[in-house]
């Protein structure tokens, strides 16, 4: 059983793969994801979130993103399809400036513009290929006129010897290169794409509505 079987604990479903054990996912984050903290803050900081501005984390997962999303002085909505994730991040996440609603990314549970920002990081991996140009329209759909969109999910390392084990701990899903996808689901979904690179662990993209 690989471990992002045991993550899941029966949490597979037609729409996408949900993280059904926060501790355990949040634990395993720390441990696998090296700097993370300094590469979210630069997700933050590439989105160019600004106090006041009303910032929507797609699949927020332990609620890691929009914390700092909060701690730039954002109002941050995190929404994620599972439950025990939603329930994880409401006890944990301390910031007053954060809310957390369970929902999809291909139907996501706000209204038209509401929003500056739409970040989502390690996320597009677990959506079906079929299910990403929606859950990219989505987004689209949520941000006002001009606003940004951040999209970062997982850059399979180069060394050979640990590809296969990423492969043998999580599945041959993590071993796709995001990099030219997320920017073909932004223009295909009406985005204006403004900047890609690669950091760290993570591919990213920025664009404009």
């Amino acid at each position: 059983m690989n471990l992002g079987r045991v993550l899941m604990h029966g949490g597979d479903r037609a729409d996408g793969a949900l993280i059904t054990r926060p501790r355990l996912y949040e634990a395993a984050s720390r441990i696998a994801l090296a700097g993370r903290e300094r590469r979210y803050r630069e997700l933050v900081r590439l989105a160019g979130v600004q106090p006041g501005e009303r910032v929507l984390d797609v699949g927020c997962g332990s609620g890691y993103l929009t914390g700092l999303a909060a701690e730039a002085g954002a109002s941050a909505l995190g929404v994620d399809a599972s439950e025990p994730m939603i329930d994880y991040c409401r006890r944990t996440v301390g910031s007053a400036s954060c809310r957390f609603e369970v929902g999809t990314a291909q139907a996501l549970p706000v209204g038209d513009g509401e929003f500056d920002v739409v970040l989502t990081s390690m996320v597009l991996h677990h959506l079906p290929d079929a299910d990403q140009p929606a859950a990219l329209t989505e987004m689209h759909r949520v941000l006002r006129s001009g606003g940004r969109l951040l999209l970062a999910d997982f850059r399979p390392p180069r060394s050979r010897l640990v590809r296969h084990l990423v492969g043998a701990v999580s599945g041959p899903r993590m071993l796709d290169d995001p990099h030219a996808r997320l920017g073909g689901l932004a223009e295909g979904a009406g985005f204006a794409v403004t900047g890609q690179g690669r950091l760290g662990f993570l591919a990213y993209v920025v664009a404009a509505k």
